[in-house]
């Protein structure tokens, strides 16, 4: 069921130049989930926000973290500001209002246990919630284009027992893309349950093939444009390698790494 949110923004925090934080208190959004859907919400769902009365389509923001009281919930999420869109929601301030529709989505699907999670660049922010979720005991892998594009570090240490990091220009940690730190990892005596990944396609393309090489499930979050968020507008179609189409919004965003055709 579609809900509409007027949710205040009650923290906000410039983590880059180009990147926001936003902590926004969404009332019963957090505890109502579980009566729409069945389920709490889950790492890997987002939220739609509208952003504008002139723009017409509103911008899906993965969820990072949240909080359920009975008094209220909160949820944080992390943007980049690189549309129309998401600049003007960069620039809304702690007491503005927003209107927003969510927890929308499946989300990564996990049992106990550890896992490696794998983002890469604005991907990396609802590994976060994976992360905690799998108690304490998944080892990230973050890729970013540089030092001063890297969000997130101290949350990620405090929840993973390691975190490895990669550049593209090698500012920071590995000189290279996260494929080949999974691959560097996978190749010791590993114990995870699988990979879950989020991040732009190519990455996610070639993290789903070490992935299959290695013969370890492997979960991608899709980054596509949305419309309406709830599978209406058809925008966001991704192929599958069994010729059907899906739809992140309501398919997804996560899928089986195994079943999307990369080539398509």
């Amino acid at each position: 069921m579609k809900v509409e949110h007027a949710c205040s923004i009650i923290a906000r925090e410039q983590l880059t130049p180009d990147t926001v934080s936003m902590t926004l208190a969404v009332g019963d959004m957090v505890s109502s989930a579980i009566t729409n859907t069945g389920r709490p919400i889950h790492p890997g769902q987002f939220i739609h926000i509208k952003c504008g009365e002139g723009l017409l389509l509103r911008r899906p923001i993965s969820i990072q973290s949240w909080l359920g009281t009975r008094m209220g919930g909160t949820i944080t999420v992390v943007f980049e500001a690189k549309g129309e869109g998401t600049r003007w929601l960069a620039r809304r301030q702690v007491g503005d209002t927003l209107d927003v529709l969510g927890p929308l989505g499946n989300g990564f699907r996990t049992t106990p246990g550890p896992y490696l999670l794998v983002g890469g660049g604005i991907g990396v922010p609802p590994l976060h919630a994976c992360a905690c979720y799998t108690g304490c005991s998944s080892t990230a892998v973050l890729g970013f284009r540089s030092k001063d594009r890297a969000i997130l570090l101290d949350e990620f240490d405090s929840e993973c027992i390691d975190v490895q990091i990669a550049t593209d220009d090698g500012s920071l940690g590995y000189h290279g893309f996260v494929d080949a730190l999974v691959r560097q990892e996978l190749e010791k005596k590993h114990h995870y349950q699988g990979i879950l990944a989020c991040g732009p396609k190519p990455m996610l393309k070639n993290v789903a093939n070490v992935a299959a090489e290695f013969n370890v499930p492997c979960q991608v979050s899709m980054e596509e444009r949305m419309g309406c968020g709830v599978g209406a507008c058809l925008v966001c179609a991704v192929a599958m390698k069994d010729g059907t189409v899906k739809h992140v919004c309501k398919d997804g965003p996560v899928f089986d790494a195994q079943e999307v055709d990369w080539d398509a």
